[in-house]
């Protein structure tokens, strides 16, 4: 018996998320599309007159505002859309269209921000103190701050037009591998024909069968090494745009450029990787229990995501996920859970399953007065699923607060911020699970759990943030970034966060070539640096601590209005320092010694 994975169509429609309540069908989302092609060369009215005054610096941010909600919605929508079916032609050809326009936009507008910035600073205090910009205050500090970084106005419309082309590598990345690439079918554990894809490809390293894990593993970078040169390429250029944007815009390096919009210092980055490359004993330690416990001789990657309880089967309904996970939120209020909970059953804020075409894995995504919508693939047999489920419902919800409680310009938040408002949730999963099991295997399957998502998101994501930083430090040198570069550095990584006795198939130095986050350059250390901080605030909430709830709350209501350490300092956690990472490795720890007690 085979599995054929289904088309769009073929999906029931209370599965799909509702995309009406942002157009009502497309007509309207192209009445809007041509409102923008209409308004937005009124931008040139301005040209010149930025900085004549604070009512004419207010009124071309609200004209610009105007623009920039409509462009938010429009395509936030066309998005979507591509998301769920990335084969559909006419998704394509809007989306594409969109980026022209958008394009044309940014080239319009592009005279706005040097003006701003050739405003002398007398005079620009004096139009901050002016009533007109009082709703803008927090914007322009942060555009001021961006003096050092803005060109001209000809240097800044070259980069304008040049945007769409000089980011191509992503959407390059993402057809070859969701859509071109094939990885076949396995037979699974019942004697099913299975499809191997970029979605199940999870569920078959759960299986209990190590032969099958092995076989997924292998006919699945079998894939990726037919393709790994153009793979390497696209990783290549991905890099080079990156630090061709940082020495256009004057920055010492790359990684410079990506923290500096958050204003986080270098020095938190690499705090983390010497803080987790310091205290990697008990991974390697968790990785011989592991090996011990599966009744391994030797320990491959495809055997590190198989639960260690073989008795304990999950399976759990999208539905029943939704309840747990609701459950285990309940102590951050009625309102909290109420809006999430409509939003999951009645509003089908998430699309739920996998569809040919669809994008993998999961996202939240919004846009100003719209519903945070979640994209999903949920698998019933991967209990992990309910953890991604609390982790995009995390997102969403901070969207929901922030929009709520901010203007339009300070409303989006950091991504810095958006991954402690994720974790956080799953932090509160795994308590609620363990307070409402008395089964000592279920407990060991569930503390199993944590460490899994401890190992993956602190000591894996730093792997990868190192590996980051030390490709575009090739490229800033001048060396060139070849396959044999890539799978060279990455091997190198591998056997340091990896244990001795750790086996390290070759195919495993192409996992550098699958990771979709290395398109977005230091993105991947915020998981890390956000599960630290997600561990420290859950743990205030948990424990009772005096009014611990409504200053998380709060974190979540701050969106963009401060920068994130300030905010997550104001919440109750200091990530200028090594104390929230240091805690999250003792809290590691402290799991694998409950975990071996339980086990063993």
């Amino acid at each position: 018996m085979s599995y054929a994975v289904p088309t769009r169509a073929e999906i029931t429609e209370a599965d799909k998320w509702d995309l009406t309540q942002l157009f009502a069908d497309v007509s309207k989302w192209q009445e809007d599309f041509t409102w923008l092609q209409r308004e937005y060369p009124k931008l040139e009215q301005w040209k010149g007159r930025v900085g004549e005054s604070a009512q004419s610096l207010a009124a071309v941010l609200e004209f610009e505002k105007a623009l920039e909600l409509k462009m938010e919605r429009v395509h936030h929508y066309a998005s979507l859309q591509l998301a769920e079916d990335s084969t559909n032609n006419e998704y394509l050809a809007r989306i594409g269209q969109l980026q022209n326009l958008l394009t044309n936009i940014g080239e319009a507008a592009a005279f706005v921000v040097p003006e701003i910035l050739t405003i002398d600073d007398k005079t620009f205090s004096q139009f901050m103190a002016d009533p007109a910009l009082k709703d803008w205050r927090i914007k322009l500090h942060k555009i001021r701050r961006m003096k050092p970084h803005v060109l001209s106005f000809p240097e800044e419309r070259i980069l304008a037009l040049g945007s769409v082309a000089l980011s191509g590598y992503d959407d390059t990345f993402s057809q070859l591998t969701d859509v071109d690439m094939k990885f076949g079918a396995l037979m699974d554990e019942t004697g099913r024909e299975k499809p191997l894809t970029q979605s199940s490809f999870s569920s078959f390293l759960v299986k209990r069968d190590p032969e099958l894990r092995k076989r997924a593993f292998h006919q699945f970078y079998a894939e990726f090494q037919d393709h790994q040169y153009t793979l390497a390429s696209s990783l290549a250029y991905s890099a080079k745009a990156d630090v061709f944007h940082a020495r256009a815009r004057h920055y010492s390096s790359a990684l410079e450029a990506a923290l500096f919009l958050d204003d986080v210092p270098v020095s938190v980055y690499d705090g983390l990787i010497k803080s987790v490359r310091a205290n990697l004993e008990p991974l390697f330690r968790y990785f011989d229990l592991r090996r011990r416990a599966l009744g391994l001789r030797e320990l491959h990657l495809y055997d590190t995501y198989v639960p260690l309880v073989p008795e304990i089967e999950t399976r759990f309904t999208f539905d029943q996920a939704a309840e747990t996970v609701l459950s285990a939120l309940a102590p951050l209020g009625k309102n909290y859970v109420d809006v999430l909970a409509e939003g999951l059953r009645s509003r089908r804020w998430c699309d739920r399953y996998e569809n040919k075409g669809k994008r993998s894995g999961a996202f939240s995504s919004v846009s100003y007065g719209a519903l945070p919508y979640i994209l999903m693939n949920y698998n019933e047999d991967v209990f992990t699923d309910i953890y991604t489920l609390a982790h995009e419902a995390g997102h969403s919800m901070h969207s929901w607060f922030s929009q709520n409680s901010q203007l339009f310009q300070d409303y989006e938040y950091p991504i810095f911020l958006a991954e402690v408002a994720s974790t956080f949730n799953e932090e509160l999963l795994t308590q609620h699970l363990l307070q409402t099991t008395h089964d000592p295997k279920m407990r060991a399957y569930i503390v199993n759990r944590q460490i899994d998502e401890l190992r993956g998101t602190l000591f894996r994501q730093t792997m990868f943030a190192e590996f980051e930083k030390i490709i575009h430090a090739i490229e800033e040198i001048g060396d060139a970034l070849t396959l044999d570069v890539f799978k060279s550095e990455y091997h190198k990584l591998l056997e340091t966060y990896f244990a001795e006795n750790f086996v390290l198939d070759p195919e495993l130095n192409l996992e550098c070539l699958r990771i979709p986050h290395f398109y977005h350059a230091f993105y991947v250390y915020k998981y890390a640096t956000g599960i630290s901080a997600a561990v420290a605030l859950s743990q205030r909430v948990l424990s009772g601590e005096s009014e611990s709830v409504d200053a998380y709350l709060n974190f979540l209501r701050s969106g963009g209005s401060r920068f994130p350490l300030e905010t997550l300092k104001a919440a109750g956690v200091d990530m200028a320092t090594p104390a929230p990472i240091k805690s999250t490795l003792r809290l590691f720890e402290q799991r694998l010694a409950e975990l071996e007690e339980l086990l063993l």
